[in-house]
């Protein structure tokens, strides 16, 4: 039972992370761009921080509780093992997803640069989906 709460928990959390960068994205990127307003994507990022920020971080925990359920032996790197190959995957987009955060907090954001700030945005919307592909995968036997 407290497992299957855990990975419900992390489909949530999930839901709101992709959603939300979907929405970024899809709705509010493109009107930014067509305007040249970078306030569109602040305006929307100060609401949306209130809920994924802490879906981040609820994704990272359920997904480090998770790990340590499916691959116990994670650091022997035998990716032959099904839930290995999928979590080594997944451990690499969360690094790609905070070196792009990081980038663009510290670099972009200040200076206020729009188009590159719009690819990191959709950068992150692909990683983010690839999280919800893989993690699917993973649990559905295997498209990887």
């Amino acid at each position: 039972m407290g497992l299957k709460l855990i990975i419900f928990l992390h489909i949530i959390a999930a839901t709101i992370w992709t959603g939300g960068h979907l929405i970024l994205s899809l709705t509010y990127l493109p009107k930014a761009l067509k305007h040249n307003d970078f306030s569109i994507i602040e305006s929307f990022e100060s609401k949306y921080e209130r809920i994924g920020i802490p879906s981040l971080i609820t994704l990272v925990i359920t997904g480090i509780y998770i790990t340590t359920v499916y691959t116990p032996d994670l650091f022997e790197f035998d990716f032959s093992d099904h839930y290995t190959k999928h979590i080594a995957i997944k451990l690499g987009l969360l690094l790609c997803t905070i070196a792009l955060a990081i980038h663009a907090r510290f670099f972009l954001i200040p200076k206020r640069k729009l188009k590159p700030l719009a690819y990191h945005i959709i950068a992150v919307t692909i990683i983010s989906v690839l999280f919800v592909f893989v993690g699917f995968s993973a649990r559905s036997g295997g498209l990887l």
